[in-house]
C-alpha cells in the first residue's frame, strides 16, 4: 500500500485532517467538530472517520491549541515561582505599560502565578556573573518542602542575573529535582538566557505551567497513535513555524502557544510560492476571527515578542500573525452614537449565527451573505441547513430598521464594515512595516476568507487573489510542509567597529555545537542541518533592536552592519550610518530538513468553464442584484476561466468572484481571481 502523510489542526470549532498520499500526490481532507475538553478525541475520530491506516503512515504532524487555549483560560495544575530576595513582583510590576493606555478603568490580567505562589530565596550574582552572596541551600530545602505540602506540581526558577552565570538556578533545580521527584521544573537561564527579567521571568513562568498540561497531551497522543499502528514520530508545529519531537515539546512546551496560528501562516507561503509570487498576504478567515500574515521575498515576517495576553511576553521566535476579530460569526451592532461596527463579538459555535437556526438573534456576517445570496442554503455538503428567513430578520431588525436602509444595502454595509477592518489589519502588517501592499497578492483560505477575498483585495489595491483548492483545511496543509527547527540566542554586548571577532565566533560555536546536539537527539542526519546565524543590533544608545540575518568569515559582522541600516531605514525611515552599531544579541536557528510532499500539476491549457449547473441573484455593491452563476468546484478543471459575477461552491468554502474580475483555476488547482480595475 502507498505511504500517507497526515496532518491535523485543531481549531475551536473545528478539527480538520489532511492525509496526502505519496503515490498518487493527491490531497483529502475531513472535518470533526473539536473537542476542547479532551482535544485528542477528536483528532483520532478525524483519524478515524478518514479511514487512515497508521500502518500506512510515514509522518503524522499536528497544529495544536492546547497551549494557547490553557494560557487564555488559565486552567493551570498548581504552579510556583522562586526568585532571588527582592524580585518577587517582577511579573506584577511588569514593564508599567498598558494595552490600552488612555483608558484609566481597564486594568492589564493579574499574573499568572498568585503572589502567594511566589517565593524567595537568598541568593545574589551580580551582571558580571560572580557570586555576590552564595545560594542558601538550607533555605531552598526548606522551600522544597513547603512546595511538596502544597502539592505543587511545576517550578519556575528565575533567579535575576542567571543569564550571565547560571551555578545557582542549576543548583536550585537540582535541589528541587531532588526533593520534589516528578516534578517538572524549568530554570530561566535554560529557557532564555537573556537580560531583561521581566521577559525571562514571564517566558520561563509560562513554560513551567504549561509543561504539566502540553507534556501530558502529547504523550497520551502519541501512545495512542503508536498503539493504533503508528511507527514514526509524532511531530509538533511551534510558533516558530518548524516543529518538535516530543522530547523536546517536555523542555520547551511554551514553544507551542501558536502553534495553531502558525500552520496556516506556512500554508499561505507554500501556496504563494507554488503560484510564483513571492510577496504575499495571507488571509486566513474562519468563524471567530481573521488571521492576517506577510511574506516577502519568500521569507514570513518573525516577531521575538508577543504574547497570548498583554503583559506577559513569550520572547521566543514566532511568526508574526495579526489575529483581529472578524470572522463569519462576528456580530454586527450600532455603537452608543449610531454608527455601524462589526466585531469583535462573536456568536461563536454556540449559538452561532442567526440563519443556524441554534438560537442566536444577533446578525452576522454569515447572516449578511446569506441575506445577500452568496451563501446557500446549506454548508459542508449538507450538514449544516441555514434559514435565510432567520438571517433576514436579523439584519432587518439590528440594522437596517435603525438605519433606514433597504434589506440589502444593509447587509451589504455589515460586509463592507468587516472588509474595511481587515483591509486595515493588512495596512497595520504591511505599510506600517514599509511594504506597500499592491506589491503583493492576496491568498485567501480558512472557512470565510473566500467570500471576503477579492472585496479586501479591492479595498487595497491588490491585483490577485489565490484561493487554494481546500480553503477551509489549508492550515492543516501547513503542518506539513514545516521542518524541525530550534532557536538558541546568547548576550553579546560589543560595539561592532571594536567587537573581538575570535570572541564572536567562538560564542556562535558554542551556540552551533548546542543546536547540532538538539538535532542529534531528534535524529536529524548532518546532511539534513542547516545552522542560520542572526544578529540582534541596535544604534549604541538605542534601546529596540533589528535581528539581522549574519553569514560566516571575516566579513560577515560587516555585511550584517550594512543591512541593519537597510532594514533600520525601511521599519524607521531613517540610517545613521555615522552612528556606531552596538550587537546586542547572538541567535541561531536549527533547522532539521524533513521530506516535503510534491503535489501534482495539471494541464492548465486555458478553456471556457463548464456550463454552471444553476445561477441565482445575489446582489452585489454597484450593479445590484445580479443574475450569477454558481459552479460546484470540483466540476471546475484546471485551465478553466470566467468572467464575474460567479459564485463557486465546495465542501469546505464558498469562494466570490464579484464583478469586473475575471478568474481562472491553475495547474495546482487553486483560483487565482485578477481584479481587471486594479
Amino acid at each position: 500500500m502507498s505511504k500517507q502523510r497526515v496532518a491535523v489542526d485543531v481549531g475551536g470549532t473545528f478539527t480538520d485532517v489532511c492525509v496526502f498520499d505519496e503515490d498518487s500526490r493527491t490531497t483529502r481532507v475531513t472535518k470533526v467538530p473539536s473537542t476542547p475538553d479532551d482535544p485528542m478525541r477528536a483528532v483520532l475520530h478525524g483519524v478515524q472517520r478518514s479511514g487512515i491506516d497508521l500502518d500506512n503512515v510515514s509522518l503524522f504532524s499536528h497544529g495544536t491549541t492546547v497551549a494557547t487555549n490553557a494560557l487564555i483560560t488559565r486552567n493551570f495544575r498548581p504552579a510556583a515561582m522562586v526568585t532571588t530576595t527582592g524580585f518577587r513582583d517582577v511579573i506584577e510590576i511588569r514593564d508599567g505599560t498598558k494595552d490600552d493606555l488612555w483608558d484609566a478603568y481597564r486594568d492589564v490580567a493579574p499574573p499568572h502565578i498568585r503572589r502567594r505562589d511566589r517565593f524567595e530565596v537568598t541568593e545574589r550574582i551580580d551582571y558580571a556573573g560572580r557570586v555576590v552572596t552564595p545560594l542558601d541551600e538550607d533555605g531552598a530545602r526548606r522551600l522544597a518542602a513547603l512546595l511538596r505540602k502544597r502539592g505543587t506540581e511545576s517550578v519556575a526558577v528565575c533567579f535575576v542575573n542567571s543569564y550571565v552565570n547560571p551555578a545557582h538556578e542549576i543548583r536550585m533545580r537540582e535541589i528541587l529535582e531532588e526533593e520534589l521527584p516528578g516534578v517538572t521544573i524549568s530554570t530561566s537561564a535554560e529557557i532564555l538566557p537573556e537580560i531583561f527579567e521581566h521577559d525571562r521571568f514571564n517566558t520561563t513562568v509560562a513554560n513551567a505551567l504549561l509543561g504539566p498540561l502540553v507534556n501530558g497531551y502529547v504523550q497520551r497522543l502519541a501512545d495512542e497513535l503508536h498503539a493504533a499502528g503508528y511507527s514514526g514520530d509524532l511531530l509538533l508545529l511551534h510558533s516558530g513555524g518548524g516543529s518538535m519531537h516530543p522530547g523536546m515539546v517536555t523542555r520547551y512546551p511554551v514553544r507551542l502557544a501558536a502553534s495553531g496560528i502558525a500552520a496556516g501562516a506556512i500554508a499561505a507561503r507554500h501556496v504563494a510560492s507554488q503560484c510564483g509570487y513571492p510577496n504575499a498576504i495571507g488571509l486566513d478567515m474562519g468563524g471567530t476571527s481573521t488571521d492576517i500574515s506577510l511574506v516577502h521575498d519568500g521569507e514570513l515576517r518573525v516577531t521575538k515578542e508577543w504574547s497570548v495576553e498583554y503583559g506577559y511576553p513569550i520572547i521566543f521566535p514566532s511568526i508574526e500573525v495579526l489575529t483581529i476579530g472578524a470572522g463569519g460569526g462576528s456580530i454586527a451592532h450600532l455603537d452608543a452614537a449610531g454608527s455601524l461596527r462589526n466585531g469583535p463579538q462573536s456568536a461563536g459555535a454556540a449559538p452561532g449565527p442567526a440563519c443556524y437556526g441554534s438560537g442566536g438573534t444577533e446578525p452576522t456576517n454569515s447572516d449578511a451573505n446569506l441575506v445577500l445570496n452568496r451563501l446557500g442554503k446549506s454548508l459542508a455538503g449538507g450538514a449544516k441547513v441555514l434559514s435565510p428567513e432567520l438571517a433576514e430578520k436579523a439584519v432587518q431588525e439590528a440594522v437596517a430598521r435603525p438605519l433606514g436602509l433597504p434589506l440589502d444595502q444593509a447587509a451589504s454595509s455589515v460586509l463592507k464594515v468587516a472588509n474595511a477592518n481587515m483591509a486595515d489589519a493588512v495596512r497595520l502588517i504591511s505599510i506600517r512595516r514599509g511594504y506597500d501592499p499592491r506589491d503583493f497578492t492576496l491568498v485567501a483560505f480558512g472557512g470565510a476568507g473566500a467570500l471576503h477575498g477579492a472585496e479586501v483585495a479591492r479595498e487595497l489595491g491588490l491585483p490577485t487573489v489565490v484561493v487554494p483548492p481546500n480553503p477551509g483545511v489549508t492550515s492543516a496543509l501547513g503542518c506539513l510542509l514545516v521542518d524541525i527547527r530550534h532557536d538558541l540566542s546568547a548576550m553579546f554586548d560589543a560595539v561592532s567597529d571594536s567587537a573581538d571577532l575570535d570572541e564572536f565566533e567562538n560564542a556562535f560555536a558554542s551556540l552551533e555545537a548546542e543546536a547540532s546536539a538538539r538535532l542529534r537527539h531528534e535524529r536529524v542526519s548532518p546532511e539534513d542541518a542547516v545552522l542560520q546565524r542572526m544578529v540582534s543590533m541596535r544604534y549604541l544608545g538605542q534601546w529596540r533592536s533589528l535581528t539581522i540575518k549574519c553569514g560566516q568569515g571575516p566579513d560577515a559582522l560587516a555585511k550584517a552592519v550594512e543591512l541593519f541600516h537597510e532594514q533600520h531605514e525601511r521599519e524607521y525611515s531613517f540610517r545613521r550610518d555615522e552612528t556606531p552599531v552596538q550587537i546586542y544579541q547572538l541567535g541561531l536557528t536549527a533547522i532539521g530538513v524533513t521530506p516535503k510532499p510534491t503535489f501534482a500539476a495539471h494541464d492548465a491549457s486555458p478553456r471556457p468553464a463548464p456550463i454552471p449547473p444553476t445561477t441565482r441573484e445575489v446582489y452585489f455593491e454597484g450593479p445590484g442584484w445580479v443574475e450569477t452563476p454558481v459552479y460546484e468546484r470540483t466540476a471546475l478543471p484546471a485551465g478553466s476561466r470566467m468572467t464575474g459575477p460567479a459564485i463557486i461552491d465546495q465542501l469546505d468554502s464558498t469562494t466570490v468572484v464579484p464583478p469586473d474580475t475575471t478568474a481562472e483555476i491553475d495547474e495546482w488547482l487553486n483560483i487565482r481571481i485578477h481584479l481587471t480595475e486594479a
